[in-house]
């Protein structure tokens, strides 16, 4: 018996690391697209929207207070 809980305690904490895991890649892409549309809209230029999308949430704070 406690050798099973042992094992859904297991289970349950991998399952939990995935979901964080998957939040964590759906923040920073979307940090990514955030900074490359502002970047783009903003400048029209490729090479700019790269390097923002590069740098991601930290130029979409700095032009949310920029702007």
């Amino acid at each position: 018996m406690d050798n099973l809980d042992k094992e859904q305690k297991k289970d349950h904490n991998e399952k939990n690391k995935t979901v964080i895991t998957n939040f964590d890649r759906t923040v920073i892409d979307l940090g990514i697209a955030l900074a490359a549309v502002i970047s783009y809209t903003n400048w029209h230029s490729i090479p700019w929207a790269i390097l923002h999308g590069f740098l991601n949430w930290i130029y979409v704070i700095y032009f949310a207070i920029k702007y």
